[in-house]
């Protein structure tokens, strides 16, 4: 019989055959899923200081867009209201104090109070949106809306003549165009990179899709 199991090469021990002993297999498999634990772990970890990071982005160029605004209008109320406008280019380009009750470039005067809801609405989107934010163009993009729709919101709230009625402070006057401001600029600059970057595919989240 030994003869034969010779002959045949029947291993006598598991590790003649190749064989992995039960512990030997469950440890290894233990391993392999505590890597893979240890990978998503660092994944995410990886993850959350990259997405803060784009949200101090968009802070701070929100803070920047609305601080310029902010100031630029304090100055015009104080030195450019009630005088002649101040010609920059020729007539091509003046700064001029308007109140404007509407929304930007003086679009519809009689919903001050539906634009008002309209840009605290934008700002509570927006809000909730850089939660899932991980794309640096995508938070400057953002970081202009909100820093314009902060501007605007502001004088609606508290310039005369009144709550949620307050007329906007308009200055800069090219011709042949309606006045706006700052915050008007930002809000296009940034409306207008959030158009190229969806027809590029790439979403908040930084992933790219193609349709």
């Amino acid at each position: 019989m030994a003869e034969a199991e010779r002959i045949i090469g029947t291993p006598d021990t598991p590790e003649a055959a190749g064989a992995v002993p039960p512990e030997q297999s469950g440890g290894d498999a233990a391993s392999e899923r505590q890597g893979g634990s240890e990978e998503t772990t660092g994944s995410s970890a990886e993850e959350r200081p990259r997405g803060k990071r784009k949200m101090l982005v968009l802070i701070a160029v929100a803070a920047f867009a609305y601080a310029l605004d902010l100031v630029s209008k304090m100055i015009v109320v104080a030195k450019l209201e009630h005088h002649e406008p101040v010609e920059i280019i020729g007539d091509w380009l003046r700064f001029e104090a308007v109140r404007n009750a509407g929304a930007a470039f003086g679009i519809g005067e009689a919903f001050t109070v539906i634009f008002t809801v309209i840009a605290a609405a934008v700002i509570v989107v927006i809000a909730r949106l850089a939660r899932k934010l991980y794309s640096l163009p995508w938070a400057i993009a953002l970081g202009l809306l909100l820093g314009g729709a902060l501007g605007n919101l502001t004088d609606r709230l508290f310039r005369s003549p009144g709550v949620f009625e307050g007329a906007v402070v308009d200055f800069i006057a090219p011709k042949g165009f309606a006045v706006f401001n700052l915050a008007d600029s930002a809000i296009v600059c940034g409306g207008i990179l959030i158009v190229l970057l969806s027809f590029r595919g790439l979403d908040p989240d930084g992933t790219v899709h193609k349709d």
